[in-house]
């Protein structure tokens, strides 16, 4: 933060308080003292705390709204921050409720409408180009800049931090959201003598943690047919194709896939593309009955109540498997877990995740609130006051800042809370990064279309073929050069193919 600036007012206070007869060449000294403590204060002054002072000047009285995931999410801004802040600053907090698949469609009506409803926004990463180029989000950089904030965004976890943050060069949105895919396993299982000595006689190697894909077919495979006699297969998963399309995106670019050739032709028909889809087929097998049909919920209770050794989903799964928020009201849904104490967490196979989804957040360039609403984000997204809601026992924000994932109490929540924020943090430096185009919904929308004709029993070459077919329309419709540009922006983040 660069020197502070007074106003007219201390300016003036400091005349007055000048001794008769001392002439201004004595004063210089003193001034610089002054102007340097004053750096020193607010340098010594937490974001959070200058955000919260700022807003107590502009703010009080005042009522601003922010978009937030209907559900469990937004039970952090309606129970604990926005209260908070109220209470803090005298500013207001109204939450309007969204479901994440109309989100988008409801930030670009209201912003096309221009009548300044919302304030400030949750996003999704992979929408910034298209809410960007069309001009419904903020430029932060000013008011980062104003308020010290810059150096405090250096502490967020390098991918998101260099993924999810800016739009050629400039902030548009903060990382606040951890979403990264974790492998969870069966501890128990892996150390059963009876199972190692039987994988290793069958496949000549140890039984452990899967590191690749094949392994984890090997895994699967043997240890539903070593357990299915106990109610146990060797892994879950979901498959509902919104779900499926992120885990389509991480293995594909696991497998070596690239989305677009230079040409910007889809690429997506590859024979790893293939591959992914043809090993996913034979996957299922060695799944519980009905897998096709999984989502988020029923993927979950698979897990908890000790059917499947091994799955692959979001943080809030660690969570929940540890059974330390069994008592919480808001989470009666969450079957309650058998497995407490007996998961283990690791990198899925690759080690190169995928950042799926997570929440970023905003300020509405329609806004007629912009100050008040970046106030309250770069407060709610600092470092003193994240690291509270990540740890909110009835929401779902994941950590994403380094200091989260070494954070003492967060270590107490469970006995493996340590392991758990560890695999985290690894996912956090080798994370991929969904993929973000204008009109991303469409082309997310023509995978999840062939992921629904793969479980009808369609071939997967065809199915492949026909969705580059579809991606090279679109990409015509947006305009091959505009289009290429954002690609090559977005392919040239470190988050966006495995190194």
């Amino acid at each position: 933060m660069g020197g502070r600036q007074y106003n007219e007012e201390e300016k003036m206070s400091i005349q007055h308080r000048r001794p008769l007869g001392v002439c201004r060449q004595a004063l210089l000294p003193a001034l610089a003292v002054i102007a340097l403590a004053w750096v020193g204060v607010a340098n010594a002054q937490s974001a959070a705390q200058r955000a919260v002072d700022a807003a107590k000047k502009i703010c009080s009285g005042k009522t601003i709204t922010i978009v937030w995931e209907a559900g469990l999410q937004s039970l952090d801004p309606l129970n604990f921050s926005g209260p908070k802040w109220e209470q803090l600053t005298g500013c207001k907090v109204k939450v309007v409720e969204v479901p994440t698949a109309e989100m988008f469609t409801k930030i670009m009506q209201e912003y096309r409408a221009g009548t300044g409803a919302y304030d400030a926004l949750n996003v999704i990463p992979a929408w910034m180009p298209d809410l960007v180029q069309a001009g419904a989000l903020e430029m932060l950089d000013p008011y980062v800049d104003k308020y010290g904030y810059r150096s405090e965004l250096q502490s967020i976890a390098p991918t998101y931090r260099d993924n999810q943050m800016t739009v050629n060069g400039k902030i548009y949105a903060f990382p606040d959201d951890g979403d990264v895919f974790v492998m969870y396993y069966r501890k128990d299982l892996f150390a059963r003598d009876d199972l190692k000595k039987a994988f290793k006689a069958r496949h000549g190697y140890d039984l452990a943690v899967p590191k690749t894909w094949k392994e984890f077919d090997d895994i699967g495979a043997f240890l539903t047919e070593a357990l299915k006699k106990e109610g146990i297969y060797g892994a879950s998963s979901f498959r509902e194709p919104g779900y499926g399309n992120f885990m389509f995106q991480e293995r594909f670019r696991n497998e070596g896939g690239k989305f677009f050739d230079a040409n910007m032709k889809a690429t997506i028909n590859s024979p790893a593309g293939v591959k992914v889809f043809s090993d996913w087929v034979k996957e299922n097998k060695f799944m519980p009955p009905g897998v096709e049909k999984f989502g988020f919920v029923e993927n979950l209770a698979t897990f908890l109540q000790g059917h499947a050794a091994m799955t692959i989903s979001w943080p809030p799964y660690g969570r929940f498997a540890a059974g330390y928020l069994a008592n919480e009201k808001a989470l009666d849904w969450v079957p309650k877990s058998r497995i407490a104490g007996k998961v283990g967490y690791a990198l899925p196979p690759g080690g190169h995740p995928e950042l799926a989804a997570g929440f970023a957040l905003s300020v509405a360039s329609t806004s007629k609130q912009k100050e008040q609403a970046y106030l309250f984000i770069q407060w709610l997204n600092s470092e003193e006051i994240s690291s509270q809601r990540v740890k909110l026992p009835y929401a779902l924000r994941d950590p994403f800042r380094d200091s989260h994932f070494t954070d003492p109490a967060y270590m107490k929540l469970w006995p493996d809370a340590k392991e758990y924020l560890a695999a985290l943090q690894a996912g956090s430096k080798t994370g991929l990064l969904d993929l973000s185009l204008i009109q991303t919904d469409k082309y997310e929308e023509a995978l999840r279309q062939g992921i629904s004709r793969l479980w009808a029993g369609e071939d997967p070459k065809r199915i492949l073929d026909d969705i580059a077919r579809q991606w090279d329309e679109t990409t015509r419709r947006v305009g091959v050069e505009k289009q290429k540009a954002v690609y090559n922006a977005w392919a040239a983040k470190s988050g966006a193919y495995p190194k």
